[in-house]
């Protein structure tokens, strides 16, 4: 495999990695926790380096879960037992311990083969000269076993935990009741996403693993409301992340690492923008759905009220346009929706007159709306401010709803106004 082949993989075992536990910490609404155990265990690899004198997997590993438990054991303390908030907490306890380790590497960064900046930034284009030795062969970069060590225990863990890591990560008191500790869970996951953390320090270091462990995840929640699709979609977001980092790194010239999560921002970017679930275009083209259905409702509501009154129920079409009080595109939108479901029929001379299914939504519509302001009205609201109230319900009130509005001011058959209610006969 080419230099440039064993980077991209490096990356690709790193994100997918941090991508995987990363997840479950944005479900859980401990981002923030993520991005403290990924400082806190600073100085636990500064010890381990500093007693073993080597860059030995094993000793790292040990110091970086030990302080990882630590900082997760401080932030609970402090929160639980003196009644600090939780976020100033985890403040408190990342930047005291990342500031020790800091200070540490500083101190004893001559005595010991480790190079600050890595730790902080990482540098993975150095990923192909850093190789494995056994029986003086080559059996391919260091990194790149130790990352595909960590990704199968990831996929261990999350796949034999699946069940317990859902119940505790969505409600922790079912989870009890079932005899899952949602507290064993939570220090489990804190200790694989320690291991995870150390083991992606060389490759993005301390600072970019937090990158790496949140946005995939935050990203991925955006797209889908089913863990397994969530999970699957932050593993592809973090495997693009770093294959296209790594070229964009190349065109910039610039840290590979630094690439990998401004692709990582752009992806979430994307995402707030064309999620279908969250996205920021699903929610206007929701909101411009449902400003047009009630669009549709007030014409509907307006020229029903002129039926009402007795008078002619045609319509000029401008006129017709102005009952839906919104702007003129979207009243033309719900006039043409009205039309196709048969509602109201427009004529040659450019008159509006409503159908007989249209007469009968419309006094569905009245209906509903007559009724939600009389219990209004008989909860004590004054006669005068049901209307506001009413209409803004009365679009979401279906048959069942009505019903039961209708059972609860049976023997009223006049709204505050005085005006007649329309029973359910004249609505078939």
């Amino acid at each position: 495999m080419t230099d440039a082949g064993w980077i991209i993989l490096t990356g690709v075992l790193a994100a997918t990695s941090c991508a995987l536990l990363g997840t479950f910490l944005v479900l859980r609404k401990m981002s923030l926790l993520g991005d403290a155990l990924s400082h806190a265990v600073l100085p636990g690899i500064a010890i381990a380096f500093f007693l073993s004198d080597s860059r030995a997997i094993l000793p790292m590993f040990i110091g970086a879960a030990a302080f990882g438990l630590l900082a997760t054991l401080l932030v609970e303390a402090f929160h639980r037992r003196w009644a600090v908030p939780e976020d100033a907490s985890i403040g408190i306890v990342f930047t005291a311990l990342f500031a020790l380790g800091v200070v540490l590497i500083s101190v004893y960064a001559g005595q010991v083969d480790l190079d600050q900046e890595c730790v902080l930034y990482g540098e993975i284009a150095y990923t192909p000269f850093d190789t494995l030795l056994w029986d003086n062969q080559e059996y391919g970069p260091r990194p790149v076993w130790i990352l595909s060590g960590v990704l199968i225990f990831n996929l261990l863990f999350v796949g034999l935990l699946y069940k317990e890591l859902t119940l505790a990560s969505f409600d922790p008191g079912l989870s009890l009741s079932v005899g899952v500790s949602a507290t064993l869970i939570h220090y489990l996951l804190m200790g694989a996403v320690s291991i995870t953390t150390v083991a992606s320090f060389e490759s993005v270091g301390a600072i970019l693993v937090v990158a790496m462990l949140i946005v995939p995840g935050a990203s991925a929640y955006l797209w889908s409301d089913r863990l397994p699709r969530i999970l699957g979609l932050a593993v592809i977001f973090g495997a693009v992340s770093a294959v296209a980092g790594y070229y964009l790194a190349g065109l910039w010239n610039s840290s590979i690492a630094g690439a990998i999560v401004v692709v990582l921002g752009v992806i979430f970017g994307v995402s707030v923008l064309v999620a279908p679930r969250q996205g920021l275009l699903a929610k206007l083209l929701q909101r411009g759905r449902l400003s047009i259905q009630v669009a549709q409702d007030h014409i509907l509501l307006g020229m029903v009220r002129q039926v009402e009154t007795g008078a002619d129920q045609t319509w000029r079409l401008r006129d017709a346009l102005g009952l839906a009080s919104v702007h003129p595109w979207m009243a033309r939108q719900a006039m043409r929706l009205l039309r196709r479901k048969g509602l109201v029929a427009l004529e040659a001379d450019a008159t509006v007159d409503l159908t007989v299914d249209g007469r009968r939504q419309g006094l569905q519509l009245l209906r509903g709306h007559r009724l939600w302001e009389t219990y209004l009205n008989q909860l004590g609201l004054p006669q005068d401010h049901v209307h506001g109230p009413a209409d803004a319900v009365e679009h979401y009130l279906d048959q069942s709803l009505r019903q039961k509005i209708g059972g609860l001011v049976a023997d009223v058959g006049l709204d505050p106004q005085g005006k007649r209610i329309p029973d359910d006969s004249q609505n078939h």
